[in-house]
């Protein structure tokens, strides 16, 4: 059996580590904040420490053989409803999956303080908020370059206004071009419905401008963006 003071020690580096990835989380305001991800921590700990040392007098009987690993199996199934929890349907987007994730990787950081694995336990924790805050700003700046948008360009009936002309006054690659659909709405002009994707926020913004200054063009309407 282990001594008050390594149980102690051990449930304390739990909450240590839990606290920091929760407040990683906690600074973006998401609902699983600091002290859900230590209460995670600590109980996963706790477990770990009842499943290896809370049956030592049981099995000191030739008849029981228990398994520890069986009650941190257990732990790690049902963490899943836990982070379930976290993950929000928002305008037909997933939200709160990387918390989801924070809250089974700091299960696994208690189970391995209650191991006595204080090294990967600690190395875990600075791999995650690598993970977390580091990464963000690189994934960031991949979405910004690689968004989509679409326009609808009003233009003047048989103006000639075509896909190679937009892609030559917008500086695109064929392949940007993914919708291109022109809609007689009237007989005075031509609508023309346009996806393009691969492009960043800074050209979406400049492409409404850009058009306009072609003679042809009436009007740019940005739709939307993603």
């Amino acid at each position: 059996m282990l001594p008050d003071w390594e149980i102690l020690l051990r449930l304390a580096a739990a909450a240590g580590l839990g606290s920091l990835i929760g407040f990683e989380r906690e600074r973006l305001l998401w609902a699983a904040g600091i002290r859900t991800h230590m209460l995670v921590c600590v109980g996963s700990c706790l477990f770990m420490i009842v499943s290896a040392f809370g049956f030592a007098d049981a099995v000191r009987n030739p008849n029981v053989v228990l398994d520890p690993s069986r009650v941190a199996a257990q732990v790690v199934s049902g963490i899943g409803f836990l982070g379930a929890g976290s993950i929000l349907l928002r305008n037909e987007v997933v939200k709160g999956l990387t918390t989801a994730a924070s809250i089974w990787s700091v299960a696994a950081i208690g189970l391995a303080v209650g191991g006595g694995l204080y090294f990967a336990a600690a190395a875990s924790t600075v791999i995650i908020l690598v993970i977390l805050a580091g990464v963000k700003p690189l994934e960031e700046a991949y979405r910004a370059r690689n968004q989509s948008c679409r326009m609808h360009i009003e233009c003047e009936k048989g103006n000639g206004f075509s896909a190679e002309l937009l892609r030559q006054t917008l500086k695109l690659r064929p392949s940007q071009i993914k919708r291109f659909v022109v809609e007689r709405q009237d007989p005075d002009g031509d609508t023309v419905s346009v996806l393009v994707s691969k492009v960043s926020a800074e050209d979406i913004r400049s492409f409404a401008a850009r058009l306009k200054e072609l003679d042809s063009v009436r009007n740019v309407v940005m739709v939307g963006r993603s």
